[in-house]
């Protein structure tokens, strides 16, 4: 690899800034500072890579749940609108990059934020490199010890707005642990890693790049400590690792690619000044790119048009409109309206998995006698449910379909703008292969089930794999899917033309959630106000 020429540049403000050309100051320039944000930090402690999300408001070993929603990251046809922003972060071995990274996102105090760290695209060592790492004869300061290849097609997934799987990689036995991490919907990417600028395709998905610049003394110290204490190595492998391997390496892969960043930040985490100008811009960025969804347009887009031939419509036939008259009432009781819904819910189900693909298979009949029937074909189904009210058609999923994987999906709505956006969300793993049963309850303006449409695409489900139920429909709702995703097969068991200006379907049904699980709306209710969403 061609060594690059020496970095020259103005110190601004405590860090370097340059324009693209590599020279100091210009458009490019970052000239406004925001207030010094002060933030506790405890030292790195891990034996393997991480990349994680921040910040969260409730994390459980099971689940995360966000302190603000995503907004939409798409358009009304339902392809994305907008990338996440990265930010690659290069710098020597124990130079900051992770402290820096960390007192990014703590100012930032945006949701949805990922860091993902190069120490997870250390390449799998064959057994007789593993003998050389144990005597730290093994040069992981070298190019040739990532799998760039790999890294690469990671971060343009997470750039995209797609499902990603991390390999984690263990320090202590050099090799990647059994379990990947799932991560999925980045606004902000934080990447950061000693070659973070060394490889062409890479830099081209840098929005913004920063070198870490601290003295080598320090991060020989920081080193010292972080492999004695967090990898159980001895001072004199580290000291020889140093010296054969990582100075070197940095002299000749590392420091060279300081010219090419955007701003050089000297003295690390500590650095402040640099760090709050970095996420002034990081902002303006965010900023520019909001998308906005304008309700009044989705509401008024397709009227007049005929209904999709994607939508299927369960017969109305008097027990149908039987059921559909008691769950209507505003006077049926909550348990006849359960007992009704479920009956709904039941046929609604059954008649979804008609439209999931069979082949033909012959068995042989008790008296001997062949039978040519039909069995699924496909890999798996998984039911997935927009909470809260969809969560109350999986019982007639499992009822029909045996040990059928379950997926959740929180859509709530913000109250400021509007929009739908998206908390929490726990699928199966692999569910790019399956049949999805999406399920909701109601779907009045349809946003609801374009967003958990689009995270089922995100995470390599194909378009025509999905069937959305749900027991009542708008015409809007239903014309704003199959506008946005036409290959989705819509089942319902009725759908009523007219939605009111608070978005609520009409004759309607009322709220569904409050009905079911008995947390009776105000008579002035509105679905921005409820915990369940009517969209």
């Amino acid at each position: 690899m061609n060594c690059l020429p020496a970095y020259s540049g103005a110190r601004i403000s405590g860090c370097w800034t340059l324009r693209s050309d590599g020279s100091g100051g210009g458009d490019g320039s970052l000239d406004r500072l925001l207030p010094s944000v002060s933030t506790g930090l405890t030292p790195r402690k891990r034996t393997t890579s991480q990349c994680k999300s921040e910040p969260p408001l409730l994390r459980t070993s099971k689940r995360t749940i966000y302190t603000a929603g995503r907004p939409p990251w798409y358009n009304e046809h339902g392809t994305q609108s907008k990338e996440a922003f990265v930010i690659g972060l290069c710098g020597g071995s124990a130079s900051g990059k992770t402290t820096v990274a960390r007192k990014i996102i703590e100012a930032l105090d945006v949701p949805w934020v990922v860091l993902l760290s190069m120490d997870s695209f250390y390449k799998v060592l064959t057994p007789d490199k593993q003998i050389l790492a144990a005597s730290n004869d093994y040069n992981f300061d070298h190019p040739d010890a990532f799998d760039f290849g790999l890294l690469t097609h990671t971060l343009r997934k997470l750039k995209q707005g797609k499902s990603v799987k991390i390999p984690v990689y263990d320090f202590t036995t050099h090799g990647r642990q059994k379990d990947w991490k799932i991560v999925y919907g980045a606004s902000v990417i934080i990447f950061e890693g000693i070659m973070a600028f060394t490889d062409k395709e890479l830099l081209q998905l840098l929005d913004m790049k920063i070198f870490v610049d601290t003295d080598s003394d320090i991060r020989l110290v920081r080193r010292l400590r972080r492999d004695i204490t967090d990898r159980g190595r001895d001072i004199e492998g580290v000291i020889k690792q140093y010296n054969k391997f990582v100075k070197p390496a940095f002299e000749q892969y590392i420091e060279p690619t300081m010219r090419l960043a955007d701003i050089v930040v000297p003295r690390g985490g500590g650095n402040m000044v640099a760090i709050d100008l970095i996420v002034q811009h990081v902002h303006s960025q965010l900023e520019e790119r909001k998308l906005r969804w304008d309700m009044a347009a989705l509401a008024s887009a397709h009227q007049a048009q005929p209904l999709p031939q994607t939508l299927s419509v369960l017969e109305s036939t008097p027990q149908v409109r039987g059921m559909h008259t008691i769950i209507r009432n505003k006077e049926t009781s909550r348990d006849e309206f359960i007992f009704y819904s479920k009956r709904l819910m039941r046929l609604l189900i059954e008649r979804a998995l008609s439209f999931l693909p069979s082949q033909v298979h012959l068995v042989q009949t008790p008296q001997g006698e062949d039978y040519e029937g039909r069995t699924f074909h496909g890999k798996r189904i998984t039911g997935v449910s927009i909470l809260r009210a969809g969560e109350t058609m999986e019982p007639a999923l499992r009822a029909v379909c045996k040990d059928v994987r379950i997926g959740k999906i929180l859509i709530q709505t913000n109250q400021d703008t509007g929009e739908p956006e998206l908390h929490y969300l726990r699928l199966p793993k692999d569910i790019g292969e399956d049949h999805v049963i999406l399920m909701d309850c109601t779907v009045s303006t349809g946003a609801a089930a374009m967003m958990a449409v689009r995270v089922l695409l995100d995470h390599d489900v194909q378009e025509e794999k999905i069937l959305l139920v749900s027991l009542l429909m708008a015409e809007m709702g239903v014309h704003s899917v199959a506008y946005a995703f036409p290959q989705v097969k819509i089942i319902t068991t009725a759908v009523d033309k007219k939605v009111n200006d608070l978005f609520h379907i009409i004759p309607g049904i009322g709220n569904f959630g409050d009905r079911y699980f008995g947390t009776d709306a105000p008579p002035d209710w509105s679905d921005e106000e409820m915990d369940e969403p009517s969209y």
